[in-house]
């Protein structure tokens, strides 16, 4: 794995709207990837797993934080960090951007705050057409049944 190569893409902060991930809450490694690649496929390590610690970071709030607990729980790893990887193309700086890309994604849209839901009932007017409708529906039903011999 170079790390040298890629120390300046790394070492960005990665902004999103209005926060700015600083580059020391980012890890990032890089693994062989999957799939079919030729002679080269056992050779190089493309796949990139970029890993951000959001529990102590300090860039973002509270209520940022449990939004993205919840929105991404099935991207964190064991230590509660969010682990996305990235294998799209062979080329190492390119996963590596991509994998920032959809991190950048995840925090756009975790802060959307979501609108609370107002819980509402059914006119009577509504009610009274669903009776007809299911009145109407069980008639329908009745007269499909055998007709009794006279």
């Amino acid at each position: 794995m170079l790390w040298h190569a890629f120390a300046p893409m790394a070492s960005e902060a990665l902004i999103v709207g209005s926060i700015t991930i600083p580059p020391q809450d980012l890890s990032w490694t890089a693994t062989r990837s999957s799939g079919p690649g030729g002679q080269n496929v056992n050779k190089v390590a493309s796949k990139v797993d970029l890993r951000f610690d959001f529990e102590h970071s300090e860039a973002l709030s509270h209520e940022l934080k449990a939004r993205i607990r919840e929105s991404a729980a099935t991207r964190l790893d064991a230590d509660g960090r969010l682990q996305i990887t990235s294998q799209l193309t062979r080329n190492q700086p390119d996963n590596l951007e991509d994998a920032r890309l959809k991190l950048a994604e995840i925090l756009r849209a975790s802060l959307t705050v979501p609108k609370q839901r107002r819980k509402t009932k059914p006119s009577r007017a509504k009610k009274a057409a669903r009776v007809a409708d299911k009145r109407v529906q069980a008639q329908k039903k009745q007269s499909r049944g055998r007709v009794a011999a006279d």
